[in-house]
C-alpha cells in the first residue's frame, strides 16, 4: 500500500445508476478510482446504497493510505437524505470502516457537476441522467434550483421520465387497440420478453406487472430504447422533444435572457452525442447564443477538486 506525506483528497459522486470515487493529490493527480452500483437513497434501499458506497470507497483506496486522506466531499442526488441522523450515522460507520479518519462534506450532485464542467464560478447547470435538475450558480454555490424532486414528484426530462413516457405511450397504444410502433414493440419485448405486441388486455397487464415488479428507478433503463428509435418512430421523437422542452423551460426559469455565463450539461443523456443532447444544445444556442456550453464528464473529480480546495484554496 502506497503512502504519501502530502495530504490527499477524495471525492464521491453518488448517483441513481452508479457511484464513483476519486482520490487525488494536491496537484490533481488521480491516485485511486472506484466505481459501484447506484447509491442514491431516494431510489435505492439504504443497505444496498451503503454497500455501493463501501465498494466504491474500497476500490478507490486500494492503492493509497486512507489515513493520508485529509479532506472529502460527497456529492449526491437527494443530498438532504444523507444528513438525516439515522442515515448519517450509518454512512459515518461505513466511512470509518473504509479506514477514513477525516470528516466529509455533503453537497448536491449538481455542485460537483458544475465545477467539473467549467472553471468559472457563475453559470447554469442542466442535468439529465437518471434524474433531472437545473440550477443557477453564483460563486460555485447554487443560487436557484429547479426540479431535482425525485422520480415520484418531478425529474422532468430525466432518464426515468423518458422511460416512463415510453411505457405510457405503449400502454396508450394497446388501450386504443393499436399495434405499437418500433418503440412500443421494443418496450414490450424488454419488459415481458415477448416479441408479440398485439393489443390485448393480457398484454397490458403483463407490462404493468413487469413495471411494478421492479424498483421505480429501473424505468430509466428504458430511455435508451427511446433514443435508439429517434428519427424512425414519431412517438420517440415526441418524447424526446417534450423532454428537451422541460429542460429548456427549467433553464429559462433560472437564467435571464442575454445571460452570457457558461452553461454546463451533465448526466448521461446530455454529455454524450444523444438525440436529447442535440435538441437541448440547439435550444440553448437559440436562447443564449453568447454562452459557452460545456459538459461535466466526471462528477467524482469535481467533488475531489472541491475537497482539495478546502485544503488549499489556490
Amino acid at each position: 500500500m502506497g503512502t504519501t506525506e502530502a495530504p490527499l483528497a477524495i471525492g464521491l459522486d453518488i448517483g441513481g445508476t452508479s457511484t464513483r470515487a476519486v482520490v487525488i493529490d494536491g496537484a490533481g493527480r488521480r491516485l485511486g478510482t472506484g466505481r459501484a452500483d447506484g447509491a442514491n437513497v431516494t431510489s435505492h434501499a439504504l443497505p444496498k446504497a451503503l454497500d455501493a458506497v463501501s465498494a466504491a470507497l474500497s476500490a478507490a483506496l486500494a492503492t493509497v493510505d486512507p489515513a493520508a486522506v485529509r479532506a472529502a466531499v460527497i456529492a449526491s442526488a437527494g443530498d438532504n437524505h444523507l444528513v438525516q441522523p439515522e442515515i448519517a450515522s450509518q454512512l459515518a460507520a461505513r466511512w470509518a470502516a473504509a479506514g477514513l479518519t477525516c470528516d466529509y462534506r455533503v453537497v448536491a450532485d449538481a455542485v460537483a457537476a458544475f465545477v467539473a464542467g467549467t472553471p468559472e464560478p457563475d453559470g447554469t447547470l442542466v442535468l439529465s441522467g437518471t434524474g433531472a435538475i437545473t440550477a443557477r450558480f453564483a460563486g460555485r454555490s447554487p443560487a436557484q434550483i429547479v426540479d431535482g424532486h425525485g422520480w415520484l414528484l418531478g425529474d422532468l426530462g430525466s432518464g426515468f421520465w423518458i422511460g416512463r413516457e415510453a411505457v405510457r405511450m405503449t400502454l396508450a397504444s394497446l388501450d386504443r387497440g393499436d399495434v405499437p410502433g418500433p418503440l412500443g414493440r421494443a418496450v414490450v419485448q424488454t419488459l415481458t420478453g415477448s416479441p408479440d405486441a398485439a393489443p390485448s388486455r393480457a398484454a397490458t397487464n403483463d407490462i404493468v406487472l413487469a413495471v411494478h415488479a421492479r424498483p421505480p428507478v429501473a424505468l430509466s433503463a428504458l430511455a435508451p430504447l427511446v433514443t435508439a428509435n429517434a428519427g424512425t418512430d414519431p412517438a420517440a421523437d415526441r418524447i424526446l422533444a417534450d423532454a428537451a422542452g422541460h429542460l429548456l423551460t427549467a433553464a429559462g426559469v433560472v437564467r435571464a435572457a442575454g445571460d452570457a455565463t457558461p452553461i454546463v450539461l451533465a448526466g448521461s443523456l446530455l454529455t454524450g452525442d444523444t438525440p436529447l443532447a442535440r435538441l437541448v444544445r440547439r435550444g440553448l444556442a437559440e436562447r443564449w447564443p453568447d454562452a459557452v456550453v460545456g459538459a461535466a464528464l466526471d462528477g467524482a473529480a469535481g467533488a475531489a477538486w472541491l475537497a482539495a480546495r478546502s485544503l488549499d484554496p489556490g
